[in-house]
């Protein structure tokens, strides 16, 4: 994934941040839970800084941090000790600190007494606002300084800030609370062997906000703030439950499903669609590529995302040619943003179209999410969109006619590279040197190779044959010329791409399991393609490295050049078992969960490239964004593959052919959506038991013929007819 600028790597925010998200709003603090500038910390909403300090002090000393952890993504528990009155070691004191994030924040603080004697306390609270844009906030640069008030009303502390005719605010309330220079003070004793309670909440200045309300009512608080605790119930309570024998992959599944609802965002323009953003703490946005590809992932799970991500991407598909923002007819956007300032935004815009990507990958999901039961009426609204895609591929993606989607960016603030691997160094040859533009990347050709034969399957569904037809030669001519100039026989597998004399780019990259996904791999290659993945040289132990370690620009600790992605794992794996490599797919697999046991059964959007060999854990990316949507759809790809789960619902028929690792056990799942019932699936090795599919459906334990071959067969018959 990618920011604004072409050096996107994610910012780190330092070691032991604890990190909370709901929707489009986050927190990133201290252990200790606090907040401070000179971090790249805060309270965001909007994309904006709305909290910038928020800093508790007990008795003038700040909490020694204990623990903090997580229950929810949204929540948060910091515990620390305080410092007493008297300056004395061995303080009584402890705090709890219970912050939950959404419009802004609400934070229940209580102090414990485990003396014998009352101990009175000062706690003081500095507050501060700077209102920097969240890029200004990752990259360390701030352009802006507002014109800011603040003004003090019993136990309320209103912040506002003024810029070239914007206005922002927040309002603070902590009753009983007086104002000072730096915030906001409260002076107790807490008894022996007792404890003191206050709530605190910061809300940004909206409409909803009443400044001169004093303080907020209970009613003020639960709708701007547990309005993402009333979503993330309504996702748990339709998403599937599932019952692992391994209790570590059991917990990684229900972690990938909280994430993933707490990074669903709202769109703006329609509150009852929601998509996923890509990542916390830096990328709360709708993506092209990410947002796709993570609905894609998750689809067999919950179809309103497919659906919402899909609506909110063909609302803003290109219309018109624009150098800045690169926006072309029919193109996908690769990121929209809320509140950017415009020194910070591509083109001065909030939403950027600079990606090779996203257009393919947005009919491949619509085509997935067809064959999964998508309404006739959301499918009819959305075909149009999809064919603007397929017209921009041929117009635009493929911009001197060979054949192959190339990109090029149109300026020199746009990224240099506009694939997955989005780095500015991302795309090079097996001695190092960087790719030249225009560049065409493996991946992509396989993501337009799964476009032509899903909007094939679309046309064959709505009785269009000679559009399915077109479209599956299409697809056929595209992957024989891929085979053709990709393929490196010398070496054993496909170049990464083209460059811009054609010449195949032969540093041996992860981006070749993608084209084992897509399809468009020839049978008799993907023998040679799997053992190079599987390599010491790819396969890390943990994961299939991004680049290969006898490669010239190799680096563990690179974004995009020996790191290990879990996504482009998870993709991996189900090329490997599209083609049949079962044992390579466990084992990969069972890596992959193996590592998200380092990190609380979370996978992060990367870690290190270090061989398992010679470190015992995997080694986690300085500016790795945790949660990310499709790291936290991994696990759930992961399983999805292992059981060879695939539906059609317009021949109706649902496939299992399960071959999950032995040590997982048995797997016992409820709530699942197929073609609009809930059904219940249980196995036990081999054995499948399916119950409550809808009429008309037809449960077969087998695996789902190759999408392309299941056309050719049903076109050929449509032609006999």
């Amino acid at each position: 994934m990618a920011g604004w600028n072409a050096d996107n790597a994610a910012g780190s925010t330092g070691q032991g941040a604890v990190t909370l998200v709901a929707g489009s709003s986050f927190c990133i603090s201290l252990q200790n839970g606090d907040v401070f500038p000179h971090h790249p910390h805060g309270v965001f909403y909007r994309d904006t800084r709305i909290l910038s300090r928020w800093a508790l002090t007990v008795n003038g000393q700040p909490l020694e941090p204990l623990g903090a952890w997580t229950p929810s993504p949204y929540q948060g528990t910091y515990v620390g000790r305080a410092a007493r009155s008297d300056g004395r070691a061995d303080s009584p004191l402890t705090v709890e600190r219970k912050r939950e994030v959404g419009a802004g924040i609400v934070e229940d603080i209580r102090i414990h007494n485990y003396s014998l004697q009352p101990e009175p306390c000062e706690i003081a609270l500095a507050v501060d606002a700077d209102f920097a844009d969240l890029f200004e906030v990752k990259d360390g640069r701030f352009h802006r300084v507002w014109d800011q008030t603040r003004r003090s009303r019993s136990g309320s502390l209103t912040i506002e800030a003024a810029w070239q005719g914007t206005r922002k605010g927040i309002v603070v309330r902590v009753r009983d609370a007086e104002l000072t220079a730096e915030g906001l003070i409260l002076r107790m004793t807490v008894p022996a062997h007792g404890q003191w309670d206050v709530r605190a909440t910061v809300l940004p200045l909206t409409a909803e906000t009443d400044v001169d309300a004093g303080l907020p009512t209970v009613s003020l608080s639960a709708v701007m703030i547990s309005a993402q605790e009333q979503r993330q119930k309504a996702w748990e309570a339709q998403i599937p439950l599932p019952h692992v024998g391994d209790p570590s992959v059991e917990r990684s599944l229900r972690r990938s499903h909280d994430d993933i609802g707490a990074l669903r965002i709202v769109d703006p323009d329609h509150p009852d669609r929601m998509v996923v953003a890509a990542g916390a703490p830096w990328f709360m946005a709708l993506f092209g590529r990410d947002s796709l590809l993570s609905s894609f992932m998750v689809l067999p799970v919950d179809a309103t995302l497919a659906l919402g991500t899909l609506q909110t991407l063909a609302d803003r598909q290109g219309v018109k040619v624009d150098l800045l923002t690169e926006e072309q007819p029919g193109r996908i956007l690769h990121e929209v943003r809320l509140d950017v300032g415009t020194g910070l935004a591509l083109g001065g815009r909030s939403a950027y179209y600079g990606t090779a990507d996203a257009t393919p990958l947005f009919v491949t999901l619509l085509g997935e999410a067809t064959r999964w039961g998508l309404g006739a009426g959301d499918i009819a609204a959305l075909v149009p969109h999809a064919d603007r895609a397929m017209d921009w591929i041929r117009d635009y993606g493929d911009r001197d006619g060979d054949g192959f989607v190339e990109y090029e960016r149109l300026n020199d603030h746009g990224l240099i590279n506009q694939g997955w691997k989005d780095s500015w160094d991302g795309i090079n040859f097996a001695d190092g040197r960087l790719a030249e533009a225009p560049i065409a990347l493996c991946e992509v050709q396989g993501y337009v190779y799964s476009a032509y034969n899903a909007r094939a399957w679309m046309a064959y569904d709505a009785g269009d044959r000679a559009l399915a037809v077109d479209l599956r030669d299409r697809a056929r001519r595209l992957k024989r010329q891929f085979n053709d100039q990709f393929w490196l026989p010398d070496r054993g597998y496909y170049a990464i791409a083209l460059d811009r004399d054609k010449r195949p780019v032969d540093a041996c990259a992860s981006n070749m399991g993608h084209c084992l996904w897509s399809g468009i791999v020839d049978e008799d290659k993907a023998p040679q393609v799997v053992q190079r993945l599987m390599s010491p040289e790819m396969f890390s132990g943990w994961g299939v490295r991004t680049l290969a370690t006898d490669m010239g620009a190799y680096n563990p600790v690179s974004y995009h050049n020996g790191s290990v992605w879990p996504h482009d794992n998870a993709l991996i794996v189900a090329g490997f078992m599209r083609n049949g490599f079962v044992k390579e797919a466990q084992q990969l697999s069972s890596a992959l969960m193996e590592a998200a046991e380092y990190t609380d059964n979370r996978l992060p959007e990367l870690f290190c490239g270090f061989s398992r060999s010679d470190c015992p854990e995997p080694l986690p990316y300085p500016t790795a964004c945790s949660p990310q949507a499709w790291a936290s759809a991994t696990p759930v790809l992961l399983l999805r593959s292992l059981l060879r789960y695939d539906a059609n619902a317009s021949l109706g028929a649902l496939w299992i052919d399960p071959a999950l690792p032995e040590a997982w056990g048995n797997l016992h799942t409820t709530n699942l959506p197929v073609g609009g019932a809930r059904v219940t699936i249980d196995v036990s090795g081999s054995r499948v038991a399916v119950e409550g599919l809808p009429d008309g459906m037809v449960f077969h334990q087998a695996t789902r013929p190759l999408l392309a071959d299941l056309l050719a067969d049903v076109l050929e018959m449509d032609g006999r007819a």
